[in-house]
């Protein structure tokens, strides 16, 4: 509650620049919780996280670029691009609801559709983890390709207003912040609650022991592809509020790499804890704001480095530490407890 009630204060205790940042950051913890769920507890490595971050980004993206144009003009990259016709499928994100729904509804369905053909053929592992990767590749290239409907290797930018509210006004930037904030909160609590339910228990037993899950009864397909749709949707809903706070999603955040460091932030956190999640996300992008401003060509080695160290040294990642050293000083006041209680 303390570290919340600082959050809610942040926007007196920091620099608009600070508190821009902060924002872009707590909206891809959410990104990370969902990682939580679906690697952490259901065992499943995703390589592709940022397609969901990029369709949700999208999303509402679309709509912000046709909001701000009168009726029959269309966005400036697609005039200059030839194109003398809005595409098909950009007509329903001109209403507000669409837009919104689309941010969750379409990461949902497309990971709902893609895991329930992978997950029904038993395919996991490293194997699942590359196919992930691949689309995530894919993706990327798709968005590159479209130049004239999608913004091609720029992305859509420029966004003005949303739903009448200007974006640029410090009122604006508090109310993204905290609808951020309060976003990141119902999220780890309604998290929190779905891993201690029954559903949460079988996914960890499915995790450890898949074959015996399934000698006991249980079809495990429903309760990955059910994890896998949690984390999408997760996914979508940061990179929605990430392209507010930024004022861009471009193919250069849904990638490859983007979706490796994804999962670097998890596993520096621990994959295992939803606020070693949120910390470690926080952490891994305040080190790059900072490394890559002063050192631009180091950043990347600095993020391998600090990959292998957190596998080899800290598998359990700054929740693990911090488990550690309470299980150390707990351990050390029993035995307190102990020898006092002797003499």
């Amino acid at each position: 509650m303390a570290v919340v009630a600082l959050g809610v204060l942040a926007p007196w205790l920091v620099s608009a620049y600070e508190l821009n940042l902060l924002a872009r950051f707590l909206a891809m913890a959410l990104l990370a919780m969902g990682l939580v769920l679906v690697w952490g507890q259901g065992g499943v490595l995703s390589l592709g996280q940022g397609v969901f971050f990029g369709l949700g980004g999208y999303a509402i993206a679309m709509h912000m670029k046709l909001a701000a144009l009168a009726d029959g003009d269309l966005p400036d990259f697609m005039v200059w691009s030839g194109l003398d016709a809005l595409p098909w499928w950009w007509v329903p994100f001109k209403s507000p609801l669409v837009a919104i729904l689309g941010v969750v509804l379409v990461p949902g369905a497309v990971a709902a559709l893609f895991s329930w053909a992978v997950f029904r053929r038993r395919v996991g592992g490293v194997y699942f983890a590359l196919i992930t990767q691949a689309l995530a590749l894919a993706f990327a290239t798709l968005l590159i390709s479209q130049q004239p409907s999608t913004g091609g290797f720029n992305g859509l930018t420029d966004f003005q207003t949303l739903m009448g509210v200007e974006l640029g006004t410090p009122a604006a930037a508090h109310g993204l912040y905290w609808l951020t904030l309060a976003l990141v909160v119902g999220v780890f609590v309604a998290l929190r609650a779905l891993m201690a339910s029954r559903y949460g228990l079988l996914l960890r037993a499915i995790r450890d022991g898949e074959n015996r899950i399934r000698f006991l009864g249980y079809d495990p397909t429903p309760f990955k592809v059910v994890a896998f749709t949690i984390g999408a949707v997760l996914a979508g809903l940061a990179g929605a509020l990430f392209t507010l706070h930024a004022g861009v999603v471009s193919p250069a955040l849904v990638g490859v790499v983007p979706s490796i460091e994804m999962v670097i932030w998890v596993a520096v956190g621990g994959r295992n804890s939803l606020a070693g999640a949120i910390a470690g996300t926080l952490a891994v992008n305040l080190a790059k704001d900072g490394v890559s401003s002063a050192f631009p060509d180091l950043w990347l080695y600095a993020l391998g480095l600090v990959f292998v160290l957190v596998v080899t040294l800290l598998p359990g990642g700054l929740a693990g530490l911090v488990a550690d050293a309470g299980a150390a000083g707990l351990g050390k006041r029993l035995k307190t407890l102990i020898i006092g209680e002797a003499k």
